[in-house]
């Protein structure tokens, strides 16, 4: 059984910096790609950012570019989201997910299994 544990949520000011984890079990994490979507109160689910099966190829949707990074430790079957210059408009509940495929994507439909999600507040 497929499990996803994401942590490091919170309430944080404005300009603030946030670690996200998702800890996976019950597939061999290294042979697939990983994603952060985010869905704020009222709005759709959207992505955030993604990490091909080796780390070695990223995606960030434009409104986190060059604010948010996202990593991977295979050794560690964890992904990591890290959120620098947050802002009001990051406010959400994150979800890590574990892709069908190597390859890093942005559409919800190539990921298979998702977490439970963690909040994240950013105050102004």
């Amino acid at each position: 059984q497929v499990q996803l544990v994401e942590s490091g949520g919170g309430l944080v000011q404005a300009g603030g910096s946030l670690r996200l984890s998702c800890a996976a079990s019950g597939r061999t994490f290294s042979n697939y790609a990983m994603g952060w979507f985010r869905q704020a109160p009222g709005k759709d689910r959207e992505f955030v950012a993604s990490i091909n099966w080796r780390g070695g190829t990223t995606y960030y949707a434009d409104s986190v570019k060059g604010r948010f990074t996202i990593s991977r430790d295979n050794a560690k079957n964890t992904v990591y989201l890290q959120m620098n210059s947050l802002k009001p408009e990051d406010t959400a509940v994150y979800y890590c997910a574990t892709s069908s495929l190597r390859l890093a994507t942005m559409s919800p439909d190539n990921y298979a299994f998702w977490g439970q999600g963690t909040q994240v507040t950013v105050s102004s």
